[in-house]
């Protein structure tokens, strides 16, 4: 829980605040805008929460936070949060929740789909929370536990136990060693099933990759992103930790594709027509190219 003698000073008087331990992962003022905003390397409490919805989202941030910065003066009942992950985004996507300081509060995702489609796929790794595994079960287990990159892994051997599932994940970024099942090993392109595509993007690391569904949902990992500030795509030149040209090349690779759903590990959600995510995405590279 969080730490009231640790309350930063920033915060708006009031109940909710949050402590000096936040790691500034921007998931509290994504889930509940209202209320949270960014301080420096901090996010605070701007305004406290004066409705049942406010104070929804707001738990649901407190639920979320991968450090347990987020607390309160007063009692609040911790089911208000805990029970709306999964949270639905769009037809039969959810995001878990419960991020996991491990991988420095991303997001994950859970995608379900029926036996007949191959079963629920899990999007990188969540907490292992026993509140969140209980729902995911009464949703179907996971039989498919995809795996962007290196930095968001998590808990996946957890839920790898749990559920029997198989795991899927480029070599170049320690697959192997990870005990993975299924390990992607080149550059192109992998269908997993008729909706499922794995897409390599070396970039952000050297075996990152996005995996597209139904041509309509790109979850993005830390590759690309929506940029509230710039109104366009983007992606994260200071937190590029293989290379940067290899990246562009990536950017590049995606025009191939269409999606309408930008869905990632760290930065904003986003959904617009594939026309316009074409524009974006092509307004992204040239935006790149001109910090190469």
């Amino acid at each position: 829980m969080a730490n009231a003698g640790l309350r930063l000073p920033k915060n708006a008087p009031g109940d909710f605040f949050v402590d000096s331990t936040c790691i500034d992962c921007d998931a509290c003022r994504q889930i509940a805008p209202d209320t949270f905003a960014e301080e420096g390397d901090y996010s605070i409490v701007h305004h406290q929460p004066q409705n049942g919805d406010e104070i929804r989202r707001a738990m649901m941030a407190l639920v979320a936070c991968p450090t347990a910065s987020i607390g309160t003066v007063e009692h609040h009942d911790a089911h208000i949060g805990i029970d709306a992950f999964p949270e639905l985004i769009a037809e039969n996507v959810y995001y878990c929740g419960f991020n996991a300081e491990s991988s420095f509060g991303a997001w994950s995702y859970l995608v379900v789909r029926s036996d007949a489609e191959g079963g629920n796929v899990l999007v990188d790794s969540p907490r292992f929370a026993t509140q969140l595994v209980k729902k995911i079960d009464a949703m179907g287990g996971v039989k498919r536990m995809f795996l962007t990159h290196k930095d968001d892994v998590a808990d996946h051997r957890r839920f790898a136990e749990r559920y029997a599932c198989e795991r899927i994940m480029h070599a170049d970024d320690g697959a192997p060693r990870l005990g993975i099942e299924r390990v992607i090993s080149s550059g192109d392109p992998l269908r997993l099933d008729d909706d499922l595509i794995a897409i390599p993007v070396p970039g952000h690391t050297r075996g990152h990759t996005v995996l597209l569904y139904r041509n309509k949902f790109l979850f993005s990992g830390d590759h690309l992103a929506w940029s509230p500030n710039r109104k366009t795509l983007t992606a994260f030149r200071s937190a590029c930790w293989y290379s940067w040209a290899e990246q562009i090349k990536s950017m590049e690779r995606l025009l191939d594709y269409e999606f309408e759903w930008v869905l990632p590990g760290h930065g904003r959600i986003h959904h617009d027509s594939a026309e316009n995510m074409r524009m974006h995405l092509e307004r992204c590279i040239e935006w790149m190219k001109g910090r190469d």
